[in-house]
């Protein structure tokens, strides 16, 4: 149960982390994910933030793969 606990929290850490750092790209880039409609601008960020958050969650399956291959 602790290991499914563990593997649960790294997943939602890694994806929150991406999404966030795929949010910040988005500001950085002067895109507004919250802009009123579906604008071009609007769209590509929301694209960052679901990039970020999926490349997040398979780094943190990675690193959870390397620590336990390493016990």
């Amino acid at each position: 149960m602790l290991a499914s606990l563990l593997e649960g929290l790294s997943d939602a850490i890694g994806f929150v982390t991406g999404a966030l750092l795929g949010f910040g790209l988005g500001i950085t880039l002067g895109l507004d994910l919250f802009a009123p409609g579906y604008g071009t601008g609007s769209i590509v960020a929301i694209v960052l933030v679901g990039l970020g958050g999926g490349m997040g969650l398979q780094a943190a399956r990675v690193l959870r793969a390397r620590s336990q291959s390493q016990d």
